[in-house]
């Protein structure tokens, strides 16, 4: 189905042997023997048959290639589990993550085989296990025809149909599954939304659920991110990719319905679905939560990680472990006691050098017994009653560094696992939008902001994370707190979409720009946390016009399309009396 408008494309590198482990078009059939290492790495567990660039026809006469990775013939049929994205199908884990700081904790010589297509599981592993790991090369990436379009109706109906025609190939028992992360993950949401029958679980391991308020235009407000990097050095293909500034730019900075195809219908989804979701993923969190609570399905599981997803996925054994028993029993129909694990699993984050509490099980998420606290603003701290004066704090909206900082100091240990949300009255003399970024930080008993390790502090080389030097700090390995972002003129909210009164859905169909100087009202929903606080610890709001989280990489793409105003000048929020400037925490 083509898109509700039309796309625009720019260019990406052709495929090249020897580049991102691209080794040509070549449809033909190995043998890898139990025990062999063919990328140096970990050692197969049995053996493999690697049938390459396997032809796969969808509807409208496209022709996608895929390596399918099973076990050799003359055994019993077994299910197939895809791992689909436009990364390159032999594109591995190993190969890209040399690129990022201190490869996320991952060893690459002992925890990954190199088989693995980025980011989706590793057939040295699962095959053994009675599985067949197709990687797929999505549309237009690698020799697949076509250009790639990223996420909507196009790259799910292509993927409805590829379960199809896994689900008939000879070797297949007729299950089939869908299984990774990131990219991977988020991709589940959209084919696993148009119901192909023989699709019988996922597993999205951090999935985005919508491109826009997510990603690309969090908060209303447009930013790349990494996605320049992957289109530039990562994706290969033959024809061209998705320009994401350009529709942005196109689109006015509204999410028009071409925007609105990028968000999966969540509640069509009626299969099993094991779930993953952290603290640290500045992409993927929202939507792994409302994957979780609309799915219409009771075989559902969320399981909250205190960990960074790629680590998560290949660094942590019990993890395989756990989702081979998952889709033991949906894709072979194996009783194996798998719906006796708990649904939700909550993690803790305690920061500092301090290891994470793991694995809490709970009824469900929202966890029921969630007491929503109202903390109201004054001049420096958060109070649990509102003031009767009114009064006003400022800060630099164009300075990066500047920002308005709010303290609550706690009396006791505790818990907070949930959605925050603030509700904040602004005004900004000078300028007709403002840009609000807010960050929830926890501070120690000195009232030192906190960060937290994204991987376990044994897996790091460093002692603490005091000692990581300023330049090593990046969002990969370090988190520093929960995010929330709106562009006033977005502040509009349709109380019908919100996936739970803590996070207001914004439409961000209009543009509503303000007098200057006139107080508006804006409701921020903040990205859920998982922490534990000890009695004289802190938590912060601090309220400021930019983003103050570290930044992996500098994308070198240009200024992003200046349809909208930006920051100018000084921010006021005001407080107290009239203005009940506040912010709601979820305690445990």
């Amino acid at each position: 189905m083509p898109s509700p408008a039309q796309i625009a494309f720019k260019s990406i590198n052709k495929p090249q042997i020897g580049t991102n482990n691209y080794q040509g078009f070549n449809p033909h059939t190995e043998i890898l023997k139990k025990g062999s290492r063919p990328y140096n790495a970990l050692a197969l567990e049995g053996d493999i048959q690697i049938d390459h660039d396997v032809e796969f026809i969808v509807r409208d006469g496209c022709r996608l290639y895929a390596d399918i990775y099973r076990p050799p013939h003359g055994g019993e049929k077994v299910p197939a589990i895809i791992s689909w994205s436009p990364y390159g199908k032999k594109y591995s884990s190993k190969e890209m993550l040399p690129m990022v700081k201190w490869t996320v904790g991952i060893d690459l010589e002992k925890d990954i085989s190199g088989l693995e297509k980025f980011e989706g599981l590793d057939p040295a592993i699962w095959v053994p296990k009675g599985f067949a790991i197709v990687s797929v090369d999505a549309r237009g990436s690698g020799n697949s025809d076509g250009f790639v379009e990223v996420m909507g109706t196009q790259e799910a109906e292509d993927g409805y149909d590829v379960v199809k025609l896994l689900a008939k190939m000879e070797w297949c028992n007729g299950s089939v599954g869908l299984a990774g992360n990131s990219y991977l993950a988020i991709v589940q949401w959209f084919i696993a939304a148009q119901q192909p029958p023989s699709l019988k679980a996922i597993a999205p391991w951090e999935g985005c659920g919508d491109i826009f308020r997510e990603q690309f235009v969090r908060g209303g407000v447009f930013n790349i991110s990494n996605f320049d990097l992957i289109t530039r050095f990562i994706i290969q293909g033959n024809h061209s990719v998705e320009d994401f500034a350009e529709m942005y730019r196109r689109s006015g900075g509204i999410a028009n319905p071409y925007w609105e195809d990028k968000r999966p219908n969540m509640k069509n989804i009626n299969v099993p679905a094991y779930i993953t979701a952290s603290d640290s993923c500045s992409i993927h969190t929202m939507g792994s939560l409302r994957g979780f609570m609309e799915i219409d399905n009771p075989n559902k599981w969320l399981r909250w990680s205190a960990y960074q997803e790629w680590f998560d996925l290949y660094s942590v054994p019990e993890n395989t472990v756990e989702l081979i028993s998952f889709f033991d029993r949906y894709l072979k129909g194996i009783n194996n006691g798998w719906e006796k694990t708990p649904r939700f699993r909550a993690s803790y984050l305690k920061f500092g050098d301090a290891a994470p509490i793991e694995n809490i099980p709970e009824e469900t998420f929202p966890i029921p017994r969630t007491d929503y606290k109202t903390f109201y603003l004054s001049s420096s701290t958060l109070s649990e009653s509102p003031s009767p004066d009114s009064g006003i704090v400022t800060y630099d909206s164009e300075d990066n560094q500047a920002f308005a900082g709010f303290t609550y100091t706690l009396t006791k240990k505790t818990r907070l696992f949930g959605i925050p949300k603030a509700h904040l009255f602004m005004s900004s003399p000078s300028s007709t939008d403002m840009i609000i970024y807010l960050l929830l930080r926890k501070l120690d008993k000195n009232g030192v902001p906190q960060m937290s390790l994204n991987i376990p502090l044994f897996r790091a080389p460093v002692e603490s994370i005091s000692s990581i030097a300023l330049e090593d700090r990046t969002s990969s390995i370090l988190h520093m707190g929960s995010l929330g972002i709106l562009r006033a003129s977005h502040r509009a909210i349709d109380r019908e979409k919100s996936m739970h009164e803590q996070f207001p859905y914004h439409p961000h169909d209009k543009t509503e720009l303000i007098e200057p100087g006139k107080i508006v009202e804006l409701e921020i929903g903040i990205w859920n946390l998982g922490w534990e606080l000890e009695k004289g610890e802190s938590i912060r709001l601090q309220v400021g016009g930019n983003d103050p989280q570290f930044v992996e990489y500098k994308s070198g793409a240009p200024p992003p399309p200046d349809v909208l105003p930006g920051n100018k000048g000084m921010h006021r929020i005001h407080f107290g009396g009239e203005y009940p400037s506040r912010v709601i925490l979820p305690f445990v």
